[in-house]
């Protein structure tokens, strides 16, 4: 944001915090612009996808949905070898495909609705997707994850994930220049706040304004009337790089779960673990009356199966609820509704669709679509002003020079 006209008198901590600003944002310009410009394409993938025919082309199907076991055998039947079903993805509305994730099968080969990874390890990431049609179970699109994750949304995904860095560092990374975004608008607040008697300036451009005035002017009111959403979609996306750290510190003022955490629960010997179209009968009497989303078989014997619903009519990306069956004993495990969220709970659980721009309708999307895209702004105009009072000064250095050198 721009920086405000302050008398000379102005404390040593106001020059501190505009250098701070300043190199800051020119030091990291480039990396933050493109992971503001990432997260706006990410965050009309569904529209981008549609224009470029990347979206299934055939319709799918008219009937009723088959059961979830016939979506998860018809993926596994056609994933390429390696991999099997992870996760699966329910249609919202009618005519749209199952999405079914891919991971890596148990010992490199295709495994069954429990598997997701190999024995005895944790989970493997995603290896790309099957789209299926839930009605006929016939493949949509492409079946090929190596080629999938070879296109432009998913270099897109991964630049604005971990900066194309596969390890932890990539996210940790990302997560720090979100740290550094968080103290950009901070401290541009604090350097925008306006003298009194020039609130209602401070919020617009000057009529003709040019050079350094344009630039501050640009700086500012876009950046004060961006800031709310820029603070909220900046510190999601640092709660997402940091769960865990930023997660005991949401716990520590607003007791809450951790609700990434799966449930673990205990095999039994010599009994056969119910399927997943049992599991989902029993996560629908948990829960009456909400919508299937989501299912995700158990990775590992002593895992639960993870089903979520949502409550009829819920905004899409809003928090579903999460029903934890007991394979081996046929109950319901836990439940964890929204509705009966505690406060920090509820915090923890909106920070993704905050940062994806959904739960909230088209115009909380649009808000973070154009957060993403004002960070070139950013960039360029405060550059500019950085480079025309460069200078400016240097101007009038060299004429303090000259005009020394002809008194002497």
């Amino acid at each position: 944001m721009a920086y405000a006209s302050k008398p000379r008198s102005q404390r040593l901590w106001y020059r501190t915090l505009q250098n701070i600003h300043l190199w800051v944002g020119l030091i990291l310009c480039l990396p933050l612009v493109l992971l503001g410009i990432t997260g706006s394409i990410l965050v009309v993938e569904d529209e981008i996808r549609g224009l470029s025919g990347d979206t299934p082309a055939q319709a799918m199907a008219d009937g009723p949905l088959q059961p979830v076991s016939a979506i998860l055998a018809a993926a596994r039947a056609a994933a390429p070898a390696g991999t099997q079903p992870g996760f699966l993805i329910l249609p919202e509305e009618p005519g749209r495909p199952a999405v079914v994730r891919l991971v890596a099968a148990r010992n490199g080969e295709r495994g069954g609705e429990r598997g997701g990874a190999p024995q005895g390890g944790p989970p493997q990431g995603p290896m790309g997707t099957l789209s299926i049609d839930p009605v006929s179970l016939a493949v949509v699109g492409d079946a090929n994850p190596a080629q999938a994750s070879a296109g432009f949304l998913r270099t897109v995904h991964i630049l604005h994930g971990n900066l194309l860095i596969r390890d932890r560092s990539g996210r940790e990374i990302v997560g720090w220049l979100g740290v550094a975004m968080l103290v950009l608008g901070v401290s541009g607040l604090v350097l925008w706040w306006p003298r009194p008697g020039r609130w209602k300036a401070a919020f617009t451009v000057k009529s003709g304004a040019r050079g350094v005035r344009l630039h501050r002017d640009l700086h500012g009111a876009v950046g004060i009337w961006s800031l709310a959403v820029f603070i909220v979609v900046t510190f999601s996306g640092v709660y997402l790089a940091f769960p865990q750290s930023l997660g005991a510190g949401v716990s520590s003022v607003l007791p809450a779960r951790d609700l990434r955490a799966t449930v673990t629960v205990q095999p039994v010997k010599g009994a056969t673990p119910i399927d997943v179209d049992r599991a989902v009968v029993l996560a629908r009497k948990a829960l009456p009356g909400a919508e299937l989303r989501s299912v995700s078989p158990p990775a590992r014997p002593d895992q639960a199966y993870r089903i979520g619903l949502a409550a009829v009519g819920q905004a899409h990306g809003a928090p579903t609820a999460t029903v934890f069956v007991d394979p081996w004993t046929a109950r319901v495990a836990e439940v964890r509704d929204p509705a009966t969220y505690s406060a920090g709970e509820t915090v923890m659980a909106w920070q993704r669709p905050l940062h994806a721009g959904e739960g909230l309708g088209p115009l909380w999307k649009w808000a973070v679509f154009l957060s993403g895209v004002l960070p070139p702004l950013f960039a360029v105009t405060g550059t500019w002003m950085w480079w025309l009072k460069r200078k400016a000064r240097r101007a009038k250095d060299a004429e303090r020079t000259a005009a020394l050198a002809t008194a002497g």
